[in-house]
């Protein structure tokens, strides 16, 4: 087993001190959006070997990959560590985005180095060949919009914006009675497609409706019956004034998660991150098109082949208990899972639930983690790489611990 020293990630949209609260270490006083906990090769984590030698994570995989990864793992995902973890703190809104299947990833990946665009480039749409669902372990309260509402219910919402800004005798943009009349049809997911296509085309003509709308809200109009919408809508244009996200978001489920609430993001999924801190898994990759909300390139065409539009109920996960005591969370995904154990002083060991390799980041507290072939203790804020070879794993609380110890483990999914 190897203690890893992780990557933060220091995007504006971070919290400068959400991340570092939680570890129990000095914030380095910038924005702290991500802790990158993983192999990804564009930020993989040092693995620390006993004689105190460190190597990057992908390459100490590499090295042996049938002993890092065991045979199931490397024959249903390569040569690679099939997930990645995240410690994720968003005190702004992400863009707005959506994630591609499987098939699209591999095609658009090799289609763009066919084309000769650099790995880097900033108007890169696929970093790698991988799909990326994932899915979000709530720590803090925690605010996102999460894939499609009906039709039915966003159109009820435009029509309320154009009932306020006819009150305020403003007349009502073309744009907005557009998207009345595209929410308006009886096939949804043309609907959809419809009304969100118009939105993130439109141009100066969502901007100018943007800021009539905005400005008729916080002079006074009504936001009944649709205050959390609204209420949302006028916040992120305070981060991104005029942004077609901006009422996009109106086409989108709003996700108000407490903590110990989990949901996952499949593929097609339109999403955005909007406030709060969470432990984020996904499957090892960086492929992220975008639609809004973000000052990165935004490719049109390529958004709108990857979005499923349609009308979904919020994908939550309950976890499932186990024997033990540990809280497991298992999405419909072959790539990871994520449990939570939670150990009191002098409580029994808990075996880990390991399917190949896995990994292990310590919120509070201190643990031991024990194999057959050795031993490791992390504190509070530091994490592991257990490879399959080490399995069975234990994991209790360090001899004459009073506090509570609270640690995260990710594995693959294979075999549930």
């Amino acid at each position: 087993m190897y203690q890893i020293e992780n990557v933060l990630r220091p995007y504006a949209w971070g919290s400068t001190t959400a991340i570092a609260g939680l570890l129990g270490r000095p914030a380095s006083g910038g924005p702290e959006a991500e802790l990158w906990i993983g192999a990804h090769p564009d930020s993989p984590s040092t693995a620390v070997h006993p004689n105190g030698v460190t190597q990057p994570l992908d390459a100490l995989i590499a090295s042996d990959p049938l002993r890092s990864l065991g045979s199931e793992s490397l024959a249903e995902f390569g040569p690679r560590l099939p997930f990645l973890t995240k410690l994720l703190a968003a005190e702004q809104p992400l863009s707005l985005q959506v994630h591609p299947s499987l098939d699209q990833a591999r095609e658009g990946f090799a289609r763009e180095n066919a084309a000769g665009i650099p790995a880097d480039a900033a108007d890169r749409n696929y970093r790698d060949d991988n799909h990326k669902p994932e899915m979000i372990f709530a720590l803090t309260p925690f605010k996102a919009l999460c894939g499609f509402r009906s039709p039915a219910v966003s159109k009820d919402i435009f029509e309320h914006l154009a009932h306020v800004l006819d009150s305020a005798a403003i007349e009502v943009p073309d744009i907005i009675n557009g998207v009345i009349t595209d929410l308006g049809q009886p096939d949804e997911p043309a609907a959809l497609k419809a009304a969100f296509s118009r939105l993130i085309q439109g141009g100066t003509d969502v901007s100018n409706a943007i800021n009539e709308v905005v400005a008729v809200l916080s002079a006074g109009a009504p936001l009944e019956p649709h205050r959390e919408a609204l209420t949302a809508m006028v916040d992120i244009n305070e981060a991104f004034p005029g942004d077609p996200g901006v009422l996009i978001s109106l086409l989108l489920n709003h996700l108000s998660l407490e903590p110990g609430d989990v949901v996952y993001l499949p593929a097609g999924n339109v999403h955005a991150y909007l406030h709060g801190l969470g432990v984020e898994v996904m499957a090892s990759s960086d492929n992220v098109l975008r639609g809004g909300l973000t000052p990165k390139h935004v490719d049109v065409p390529e958004l709108l082949k990857t979005v499923r539009f349609e009308a979904l109920g919020v994908p939550r996960i309950e976890a499932s208990g186990t024997e033990f005591g540990q809280e497991l969370y298992r999405p419909p995904f072959k790539e990871f899972q994520l449990q939570r154990i939670e150990l009191g002083p002098g409580a029994e060991p808990v075996p880990l639930a390991q399917n190949g390799p896995a990994v292990v980041v310590v919120v509070s507290g201190s643990v031991m983690l024990d194999s057959p072939k050795s031993d490791l203790r992390l504190q509070r804020g530091a994490a592991a790489f257990i490879p399959d070879i080490e399995a069975p794993v234990n994991i209790h609380p360090v001899q004459g611990a009073t506090d509570i110890s609270v640690a995260f483990a990710v594995t693959t999914g294979l075999g549930n």
